[in-house]
């Protein structure tokens, strides 16, 4: 496979220093990975099925499809991604493909999966115009009825993560939320360094929006992680049977409130390509 570099130096320079690959092994990362898993298979279409895995970093989500025998192709932009997916698509009943690509230029025919996960790029890419072109590319490729799951980060995250640890108060912190607020560009200040590279963090009517314009009909917006993350003993109250429970319980209760999706740091929006011959 040739080694291509398909995304900005900002983005492929945090992702080639930091470590996707047990991110989800891991205090937040690890409920955000079992999260998602119950929200994607709300949707998952029937056996023999295709699926495109968009920006799906390691591979952990499409060995997890492949194990549930879906026929699953990766598509990737990070070269060290695809390093970790290709030794892991070849593991014995992870059987999945796997592409160096990206969302805005799919290398797959029109009409050709049954569902197309957007992991990435709907908030990595910053110009509005490179979001409707993965928008267009996800309609072109998907088989007419099929769902889409796109994930976004919610333009809250960073202000309600500085309001919960005392980061606000950090004048460059508090300027990054500001931007966010006000224009969804999140660029991390040179203090942060720790940071997710520049991103675009989404409010939830425009991540609709952004599909609606497209074409797509809109069937539901989730709250990943919910409200439920705020409880200021989250990691311990969730190694509690009894209490995870009750936290589980409230974030599926809340999990489509439109009123309540700015508490939850990503979302999940599920919408289907309506059928031509369809009124």
């Amino acid at each position: 496979m040739k080694s291509k570099q398909l995304i900005n130096n900002n983005i492929n320079h945090f992702y080639t220093k930091a470590s996707e690959e047990t991110r989800l092994d891991k205090g937040m990362g690890l409920f955000e990975f079992e999260r998602t898993k119950t929200l994607i298979a709300k949707y998952l279409p029937s056996i023999p099925s295709r699926i495109l895995d968009i920006g799906g970093g390691t591979g952990k989500y499409s060995a997890w499809l492949a194990q549930k025998r879906h026929q699953v192709h990766l598509v990737e932009p990070v070269d060290k991604h695809i390093k970790i997916a290709l030794k892991r698509a070849n593991k014995r009943g992870n059987k999945f493909h796997v592409h160096q690509g990206e969302s805005r230029k799919l290398e797959f025919p029109n009409n050709f999966a049954d569902l197309i996960i957007l992991h990435g790029p709907l908030y990595h890419l910053q110009k509005k115009e490179d979001r409707e072109l993965t928008v267009r590319e996800a309609k072109r490729v998907l088989k007419n009825n099929g769902i889409a799951l796109g994930f976004a980060i919610n333009y809250t995250a960073s202000t309600l993560v500085g309001l919960l640890n005392g980061l606000i108060h950090k004048k460059s912190f508090f300027e990054m939320c500001k931007e966010e607020l006000t224009s969804g560009i999140h660029n991390p200040p040179l203090d942060f360094p720790w940071l997710l590279a520049e991103a675009y963090y989404h409010n939830p009517p425009q991540l609709k929006e952004e599909f609606l314009s497209q074409g797509f009909i809109h069937l539901n917006t989730y709250a990943v992680e919910g409200m439920a993350w705020v409880d200021k003993n989250y990691f311990a109250n969730m190694e509690n049977s009894e209490r995870r429970k009750t936290l589980l319980e409230l974030i599926q209760l809340t999990e489509n409130d439109c009123n309540l999706l700015t508490f939850s740091p990503h979302m999940m929006i599920a919408i289907q390509k309506k059928s031509p011959y369809e009124k």
